[in-house]
């Protein structure tokens, strides 16, 4: 997993009762996961759980699949707090991942992208992160590590969380 800090200089951690820091300004991180069965929910159910407190929103970014609202209820993230937008468009989904961030309305704004970013992209969501105060979290299968810049085909995404 690697991770991406906005400023560390303005990073501050403050624990909540959960023992989980919180941070002043918004970050970005990318997770490579394996195509495991099971994966998924195990790494970052405790993380949307714990940010689904917030009364801000969770926005969900996906490549032409729509979210398992039954799953989502089964996990105890909340339905009236989660947002869906399907695009497997590059440019609109990162340009949606920014414009989100930057609000300030999402606690999470989880997008799959299964190709690199540029230089330009990645300093654009740092920042619109930073203003928003939010996370974005850039998902990657691990298989995509040789990706292209722009995806031949669609991306296989866990049936579970989808339908």
């Amino acid at each position: 997993m690697r991770t991406q800090y906005t400023n560390n200089a303005r990073l501050t951690h403050r624990y909540t009762s959960s023992s989980m820091p919180t941070y002043n300004s918004g970050w970005i991180t990318e997770l490579r996961y394996s195509e495991q069965p099971g994966m998924m929910q195990m790494l970052l159910l405790p993380l949307l759980q714990q940010l689904s407190q917030q009364s801000r929103w969770q926005l969900w970014l996906t490549p032409a699949h729509k979210l398992n609202r039954a799953w989502l209820q089964q996990s105890g993230l909340p339905l009236e707090k989660s947002m869906h937008i399907a695009d497997s468009d590059r440019f609109n989904t990162v340009e949606t991942m920014i414009k989100a961030l930057r609000t300030g309305n999402y606690s999470v704004v989880l997008a799959w992208i299964p190709y690199e970013l540029d230089e330009e992209e990645r300093r654009e969501l740092e920042r619109a992160a930073a203003e928003g105060e939010a996370l974005g979290l850039i998902l990657r299968s691990g298989n995509s590590a040789e990706a292209p810049l722009r995806p031949q085909n669609p991306p296989k995404i866990q049936s579970d969380l989808f339908h």
